[in-house]
């Protein structure tokens, strides 16, 4: 049907039609396009990116360059896929008669979007299910390395014999025996007496009196340095662990709010290419559309003077 001068496809007077404006067909053509060129487009991104990050320091791209590239692939992926999907939905689209322009143009707008949308849910239960989960290991992952940061230096200090349940009053059980002078014992006996007493101080916060004294006849009897000398190694030492455990506390704390903050720009941008996409897809689906009604079809004749109506 040809438009009017003023671009408008002319008013139908007659009865109203019960047939629905939705190409189905088209808007899953569409979709099912454009899901497939976004799975692709991402398992590019996903080999590029894993191709360009190293392990050795100083090499390959840096996290910040990773992120700011995974964000423009993933707008480039969107407008890419979403762009193809609405304008096949708009191609392949029935061609509404007696429509006026601004319907038809609502009409192609609307496919375009149903397409993106049929995709979009198409691409997250397909990909977003392995994203996440490859996600969800890194972040757990990273949360290990960060938060276990402290935790490795506590047991380092003692904790992973104080936190065990066969052994979980051997600090107690210890202090039953004790003496003003230490009977001479093994080392791995002295280490497993120092890790509790350490291990019981740094979760009450403090070394006590007794516990200081007692650790420092341990040292002087196998360095054979004086008691007021071991005193102060055990200080020392005791501040040491102390410090090592607080300064990874706070990088554990550092790390959880990059994560955050990474985590809502992701989200963030992520939103807008999603937003792009659900654009393009629309605007391409007006321009398929507008190519589908330009289409001048051509009655054949058979050998019989059959005239075959064109497809519509």
């Amino acid at each position: 049907m040809n438009r009017s001068s003023d671009g408008f496809y002319p008013a139908f007077d007659g009865e109203s039609s019960n047939v629905s404006g939705v190409s189905w067909g088209a808007i899953f053509a569409g979709a099912a396009a454009a899901a497939a060129l976004s799975m692709i487009l991402v398992l590019l991104g996903f080999g590029l990116g894993f191709s360009a990050v190293s392990p050795w320091a100083g090499e390959g791209v840096s996290a910040k360059g990773l992120g700011i590239s995974t964000i423009v692939w993933l707008a480039a992926t969107q407008i890419i896929a979403s762009g193809l999907g609405g304008y096949i939905a708009g191609r392949l689209r029935v061609k509404w008669a007696n429509m006026h322009g601004d319907e038809v143009y609502f009409r192609d707008t609307a496919h375009g979007f149903l397409a993106w949308c049929v995709a979009t849910l198409v691409t997250a239960t397909l990909v977003v299910g392995s994203v996440s989960s490859i996600v969800s290991g890194g972040v757990q992952a990273g949360a290990s390395v960060a938060g276990g940061a402290a935790s490795a230096m506590t047991q380092a200090a003692g904790t992973a014999a104080a936190n065990t349940s066969s052994d979980q009053y051997g600090y107690f059980v210890d202090s039953l025996f004790r003496d003003d002078r230490p009977a001479a014992v093994s080392d791995d006996a002295a280490r497993g007496t120092v890790t509790r007493i350490f291990a019981q101080s740094l979760a009450n916060g403090q070394l006590s009196p007794e516990d200081r004294t007692y650790l420092a006849q341990l040292v002087a009897q196998r360095t054979n340095l004086s008691q007021a000398d071991a005193e102060r190694r055990v200080d020392e030492i005791y501040a040491r662990t102390q410090k090592a455990i607080a300064d990874a506390k706070v990088k554990a704390q550092q790390a959880a709010d990059t994560a955050a903050k990474v985590a809502a720009w992701t989200s963030l941008w992520m939103f807008i290419a999603l937003l792009a996409g659900a654009f393009f897809a629309s605007l391409s689906a007006t321009f398929g559309g507008r190519r589908r009604d330009a289409v001048e079809y051509v009655e054949v004749e058979t050998y019989t003077t059959t005239t075959v109506p064109p497809v519509r």
